[in-house]
């Protein structure tokens, strides 16, 4: 996969000290990634790099809203996202990201880009189980929710309507015998 240039950031040039970075995330950047989860994006991304003689300690802090389908009856709502997330970038003999919150980068190295942290910190965020709010607060009206509650009143009407205490079939009988016997 491509680099996206603009989360390359060039830190050769840059003094000792605090550099602020500010980025506006919109769905392409995560079609870049093949994820197809969101219909919209609009989220806020600033980039704290806080730059040491040995090390670059990276601030990501993000935040805005993501418009995803309800996994309840796929109604699209807007999801608010906000966090942040901290990595350090160190030196060393080759390029290694194997753990989460170190990236270690070779030392002739003059630029480093941030892009994966960016993609698995607002995606990791999100809930596993995206609700839509107005069914929890019940003002959500639409044809499946009205559906369900159709066939789920015919269902307890069903249950009105049948004899609770009649003739039963003997085998299951015994077989609540067996329940009983415990």
């Amino acid at each position: 996969m491509r680099d996206l240039k603009e989360f390359t950031i060039p830190f050769v040039g840059l003094k000792l000290g605090k550099h602020h970075f500010d980025y506006k995330i919109e769905r392409k950047f995560f079609e870049h990634f093949e994820f197809d989860e969101f219909n919209s994006a609009a989220i806020n991304l600033d980039v704290l790099l806080d730059k040491k003689t040995t090390l670059m300690e990276f601030t990501l802090t993000y935040s805005g809203s993501v418009n995803v389908n309800c996994d309840v009856t796929n109604e699209p709502f807007d999801q608010k996202v906000e966090g942040s997330y901290h990595f350090v970038v160190k030196f060393g003999e080759e390029y290694n990201d194997e753990n989460e919150d170190l990236l270690i980068i070779s030392h002739g190295s003059y630029e480093v880009n941030i892009q994966q942290f960016v993609y698995e910190s607002i995606v990791l965020n999100l809930p596993a189980r995206k609700v839509h709010p107005g069914i929890e607060d019940g003002t959500l009206k639409s044809d499946i929710l009205d559906k369900l509650e159709e066939l789920s009143l015919k269902s307890t009407e069903e249950e009105v309507n049948e004899p609770k205490e009649g003739p039963t079939d003997p085998r299951w009988d015994s077989l609540k015998k067996l329940l009983n016997d415990k």
